[in-house]
């Protein structure tokens, strides 16, 4: 018995120094991955999917969350962990938000700003974002 157990782990290991033949599978194709952040229509494979209706809010909520709270801070007044330190600025401050418009902001977030790195946010976001922004204005 101690002679076949032996000898089966022989065999065992000896079939596990080859890798598995590949002899009738078929060849992969790029339509056969599906993951949540390919795009739709074979595009760009390093890009996102374009953010659909009901995702956009929470995608925006997300964002300035993970992006934009640990230096302006949950209400945007520059009073997240990080803000002091870096002088984040108070996006709440009525003065400001009626000297920028929307594409200012937009374009701020873009190209990032003074000690702020700059975000490449989808259309969407960016629009939710800036929103977020001036809905906060004076509060």
């Amino acid at each position: 018995m101690k002679k076949v157990c032996v000898l089966f782990v022989v065999l065992l290991a000896a079939g596990c120094d080859q890798p598995p033949s590949a002899d009738g599978l078929p060849e992969w194709k790029p339509s056969d991955h599906r993951s949540s952040d390919d795009t739709p229509g074979g595009g760009n494979p390093g890009q996102r999917p374009p953010a659909k209706g009901a995702e956009i809010p929470q995608l925006v909520e997300l964002t300035w969350q993970q992006q934009c709270s640990t230096c302006h801070g949950p209400f945007g007044k520059g009073d997240g962990p990080q803000g002091p330190m870096l002088h984040a600025r108070d996006l709440s401050d009525p003065s400001w938000q009626s000297k920028v418009s929307d594409d200012d902001i937009a374009a701020s977030i873009r190209a990032g700003k003074d000690k702020m790195p700059k975000y490449d946010l989808p259309d969407p976001v960016m629009k939710g974002i800036v929103a977020r922004i001036r809905q906060i204005k004076g509060s």
